[in-house]
């Protein structure tokens, strides 16, 4: 065993933090890569989520078919697109499909919006459709590491329109575990916290999966270092820790 000291800023960092209108983004450094050109510009995307990606088209053959229209966002960025839509589109419909500036999901380089490649591709919503090469993305994300995290079913959780194109990289096994219990990353991360570190684990597979509230300015968590382990901030209050379990 050994002891793995996390500060307070870690909670606003890793692979599963909850960014929407109630939990802001705070700005970190982040290595980005490119996945693609759309509309004659550059689209980066978190390192690890763009190598995961990429290993998903190239099982499907996805790149033939379905381009990559936004990935990460300045807050900048966030902020033009926001007050253009304001300008062309009205509050309503800027506010049921455009983040919040500083509350995107964008700006944290885990979420993508994909499109169908035709030759007109709304940047807003661009056209995902749920058959075709489309579905079968859809199908193999979540053992990828990726969720479609704007359901239809989902809005009055997430209070995002319904958003196909919109797929958020959370690793895995939280994306199959998400995707088997038909969980939003708002209520998995409140179900995870039911599950204390070093208590009860909630487990999955070959994974315990547990929560570590915060406590002040660091936190100590013993760790199992024999085994293989990851831990992430979730934005809120505290921190995930998931575990590979002897089975």
């Amino acid at each position: 065993m050994r002891t793995v000291l996390l500060k307070n800023e870690d909670i606003y960092r890793g692979y599963l933090i909850l960014v929407n209108r109630a939990y802001r983004y705070r700005e970190q450094c982040q290595e980005l890569s490119h996945v693609g050109v759309w509309n004659g510009e550059e689209i980066l995307y978190e390192s690890r989520a763009a190598c995961a990606l990429d290993r998903l088209m190239g099982a499907i053959g996805g790149w033939e078919h379905i381009v990559p229209v936004s990935g990460w966002r300045s807050r900048t960025q966030q902020q033009a697109i926001w007050d253009q839509s304001l300008a062309e589109s009205g509050r309503e419909f800027t506010e049921r499909y455009v983040a919040v500036p500083g509350h995107s999901e964008h700006q944290t380089g885990l979420a993508i919006d994909l499109g169908l490649k035709q030759e007109e591709i709304d940047f807003i919503r661009p056209y995902f459709p749920y058959e075709g090469i489309c579905q079968t993305f859809r199908g193999l994300a979540a053992a990828y590491g990726f969720v479609e995290r704007y359901q239809e079913d989902k809005q009055s959780v997430t209070r995002i329109g319904h958003e196909p194109w919109h797929f958020r990289y959370v690793g895995t096994p939280h994306a199959q575990i998400m995707a088997q219990t038909g969980l939003a990353l708002e209520e998995y991360i409140a179900l995870i916290k039911e599950y204390r570190y070093g208590e009860d684990p909630f487990v999955f597979q070959s994974y315990k999966v547990s929560y570590v509230r915060a406590a002040g300015e660091v936190t100590e968590i013993a760790v199992d270092d024999a085994q293989p382990y990851s831990i992430s901030g979730n934005n809120c209050d505290g921190f995930i820790v998931t575990e590979r379990r002897n089975v």
